[in-house]
């Protein structure tokens, strides 16, 4: 057997928590606001993200546990190996690698959205998709900022958490002072309709639509277990839980607090049309674009921390997946000097500006997209967890027995909602299913291809390589 590839350990406390913070925050709160508001209005949004926030603190807890288990990167890889075998941990694997892209092309596309409202920077029309035009200045936009992510990454992950920390703080900072300005100066008056134009949708239906896509907004919280095994030295597996479900927490306050700021500082009916709502809505209600260009400073500091953060985690689930031979082990190989992975962050970069040519329409298909992927891939932890502690006859508690079981409840009932005709939740169709299609035959291909190397590589091996530890039947 090879030995085992190793990455660099230099992250501590505050950078795990900046790092899931950060990366659970992004800017979709101000590119996506307007499908948000038009669902469920303000009160209902933040309804829906406050019920998926306990939803996802019950999987959070079960990440937490299974932290304790397996400290090492790739997290849900590693669970679903050691529950299920290899197959079904390639299966959670690619579903995870895929959201955390998505998210990574999600802010591609945002950066250009983003700066046009701050600059000018519509230009040079190249084509139209899905009823969007795609600037070439912002494909350029998307190249410059990737080609940054990528190079941040590649030098390591000491110097991609210390920007990580830096920018949390200043997002932190920056949005605090529009929240206090959007209550001080807003009326309670203007979050009617609270809960969407109740033409077209129900209050429930427009919530359920909503909560469906909380995976996406929420997901950032398991980029702790993806960096679990860059830990600093003297900091302990089980300290990892705390800072994931501290992270939650956190970032349900901001979400609540700028769903109902926005929607309090102008009738926020009268601009859910504009290009970028939430900034819209602070220019309105202080006859200035001071107070806009401070939101979309914080989102553009936010839409870097959360493309960094996703970045980070795709990378280090496509090093976990090549690490055990599952894919080609290209993937597994790290650089000798800065200890990161190579090969798994190139694919990543080269995914990411692919996925910005869709422009401006693939908003709200990679929000959909990557909410299925990634519930998949809680489905996968919660099973996973079950399962261990089934075979390795660990003894639970109270609630920890029910945990993995509502978390998989709560899991399928996401992708139910997502998948039964008739649902107000259910994944539009063609342009998701395509694009579902088109990553589900990319993943089986880098399957099939990498068949010869995985099945040459004896069971015992692997389990070392993924867990750190001999398999059970080696």
């Amino acid at each position: 057997m090879n030995q085992r590839p190793k990455l660099a350990q230099a992250i501590g406390r505050l950078g795990f928590f900046s790092l899931a913070f950060g990366s659970m925050i992004g800017v979709g709160w101000i590119t996506g606001l307007k499908s948000l508001f038009e669902q469920a209005g303000p009160v209902g949004t933040t309804l829906a993200f406050v019920l998926g926030a306990g939803l996802m603190i019950v999987i959070g807890m079960c990440y937490a546990e299974a932290m304790k288990l397996l400290p090492v990167t790739g997290g849900e890889v590693a669970y679903a190996y050691k529950a299920y075998g290899t197959d079904k941990a390639f299966v959670i694997g690619w579903c995870l690698a895929i959201g955390y892209l998505s998210v990574s092309a999600f802010e591609a596309v945002s950066v250009g959205i983003v700066l046009s409202y701050l600059i000018q920077v519509d230009a040079w029309p190249l084509y139209e998709f899905n009823g969007s035009t795609v600037y070439g200045s912002h494909l350029l936009l998307a190249f410059v900022f990737t080609a940054f992510i990528t190079g941040i990454n590649l030098r390591g992950v000491g110097i991609a958490t210390t920007i990580q920390t830096g920018l949390t703080g200043l997002l932190i900072l920056f949005a605090a002072a529009f929240v206090i300005a959007g209550f001080s100066q807003g009326d309670v008056a203007n979050l009617t309709p609270a809960f969407g134009p109740t033409e077209s949708w129900t209050a429930m239906g427009g919530m359920l639509a909503v909560f469906v896509t909380v995976p996406f907004w929420y997901v950032g919280f398991d980029t702790i277990p993806q960096a679990a095994e860059e830990r600093a030295e003297g900091f302990p597996a089980h300290a990892l839980g705390r800072m994931l479900v501290l992270a939650i927490v956190g970032s349900t306050v901001f979400y609540g607090l700028v769903f109902m700021s926005v929607g309090m500082a102008t009738k926020w009916s009268s601009v859910i049309d504009m290009p970028l709502p939430t900034a819209a809505a602070f220019e309105a209600a202080f006859g200035s674009s001071f107070w806009a260009r401070v939101v979309l400073t914080v989102g553009l500091i936010g839409l870097l921390t959360s493309w960094n953060g996703f970045f980070l985690s795709a990378s280090r689930v496509l090093f976990a997946l090549g690490r055990g031979h599952i894919l080609h082990p290209a993937f597994g190989r790290t650089h000798p000097k800065y200890g990161t992975p190579t090969t798994a962050i190139w694919f990543s970069a080269a995914f990411t500006f692919i996925g910005a040519f869709l422009g401006k329409a693939a908003v709200l298909i990679l929000v959909n997209v990557g909410s299925m992927c990634i519930t998949i891939a809680f489905l996968g932890v919660a099973s996973s967890l079950r399962k261990i502690r089934k075979d390795t006859q660990v003894t639970t508690f109270g609630y920890q027995h029910v945990l993995p079981i509502a978390a998989a409840l709560g899991s399928l009932f996401i992708l139910g909602a997502m998948l039964i005709p008739g649902s107000p939740a259910m994944l539009p169709w063609p342009t998701e299913w395509i694009v579902l299609v088109v990553v589900a035959v990319i993943g089986y291909i880098l399957w099939k291809t990498a068949a010869p190397i995985r099945d040459a590589l004896p069971d015992a091996d692997r389990s070392e390589l993924i867990l750190d530890e001999p398999s059970d039947s080696g």
